[in-house]
């Protein structure tokens, strides 16, 4: 599995997850956003919907609307797949250990690091853990470890 750890302190939380939802699945992957904030859950499902020109938008749902496993994006306050996701984006900082998905993304603003350098750290010496860990700087993205 892949654990990205992603900071981010120029963009917005929603945009962040637009770009990696957009990304994975545009190479035919299934996502699964988990927030446990609803209002935030509902912040990401408009900043999806409204990704790219007018005739583009990623087509996603909450878990517990019907319908939910033909959702190319699922949004969840749990990380359980109804989607069949391969790819995992923890929206709200909140590090959950979470096996099966192929990758996954741990969000997090600056006043969330210590927890994920401790979400870092649990992970050390885990078999078939690849860790990298990415941060902002000037608007762009850069890979730091």
């Amino acid at each position: 599995m892949k654990l990205d750890f992603w900071q981010y302190t120029h963009d917005p939380l929603e945009k962040v997850v637009t770009l990696i939802a957009k990304r994975a699945v545009g190479e035919g992957e299934r996502v699964l956003v988990v927030s446990a904030n609803p209002d935030q859950r509902a912040a990401i499902a408009r900043a999806l919907w409204q990704a790219g020109p007018a005739d583009s938008f990623l087509a996603n749902g909450e878990a517990d609307s019907p319908g939910a496993d033909r959702q190319p994006i699922l949004l969840s306050a749990e990380p359980v797949a109804a989607n069949g996701a391969s790819h995992l984006i923890l929206a709200d900082g909140t590090f959950r250990d979470a096996p099966g998905f192929a990758r996954v993304f741990l969000l997090f603003p600056p006043d969330l690091a210590s927890a994920a350098r401790e979400a870092w750290r649990a992970q050390d010496g885990r078999e078939g853990v690849e860790r990298a860990y990415y941060a902002q700087e000037d608007g762009r993205w850069v890979k730091k470890g």
